[in-house]
């Protein structure tokens, strides 16, 4: 299957060599991120071009703004509870891919990760790129069970991430956010079995590891 995916992402190769996040998001299209007009996402350059706050009327009626850009790096707040990410890695010398991070918030932020050809020509199998962590991998090690943690894992019976790509080098940063859609004291009983420190992967031969 990895065979395949370099053969096809090779096509495009050649079109893409030097492409920048910058002709990535331009090129963006429409059905991908259905909030963002041709004219918001070529506004948002110009104002950020500007040192002016890049902040748009969506497609909605409602402001979206871009928040960063660097040469494989955009963070667009797309709306007041959505964001969008986007950062190019490199499966080749030659090649590479788009990793797009799209989250949304409601009593909980959760995250879908996607990945594209650089040229938006094909949706790849993120699979291929990725693992997502699975929900055990935030909580402590089990030692000794209780009455009162088997319960309030229980009530954690949804397992929303928030996922972030890193401005500044090649990693994917994922926060277990089951607690926020908990009350009160359900979070404050769950949060103990909990490890504090987010789960990081590095983007390493083509993969997230």
């Amino acid at each position: 299957m990895k065979k395949i995916l370099l053969i096809l992402l090779s096509f495009c190769a050649l079109s893409v060599m030097g492409q920048n996040m910058k002709s990535v998001f331009i090129a963006m299209p429409d059905s991908i991120c259905p909030l963002l007009t041709q004219v918001n996402k070529e506004d948002c350059i110009d104002f950020l071009a500007s040192n002016m706050k890049a902040e748009v009327t969506n497609r909605f009626g409602n402001k979206a703004e871009m928040k960063a850009l660097t040469d494989d790096y955009v963070l667009v707040q797309t709306s007041s509870a959505s964001t969008l990410e986007m950062k190019l890695l490199p499966v080749s010398d030659s090649i590479k891919v788009i990793c797009m991070v799209k989250t949304v918030c409601a009593s909980a932020c959760d995250s879908d990760v996607l990945f594209y050809a650089s040229d938006w020509s094909k949706k790849l199998d993120a699979g291929d790129f990725l693992k997502l962590p699975a929900a055990s991998a935030f909580y402590l090690p089990a030692d000794s069970e209780t009455e009162e943690s088997v319960l309030i894992k229980k009530k954690a019976d949804m397992h929303p991430m928030k996922a972030s790509l890193s401005k500044d080098d090649a990693s994917l940063t994922f926060i277990y956010t089951t607690p926020d859609y908990l009350n009160k004291e359900d979070k404050e009983k769950l949060l103990p079995y909990l490890r504090k420190e987010p789960i990081v992967l590095q983007w390493q031969n083509g993969k997230f590891r």
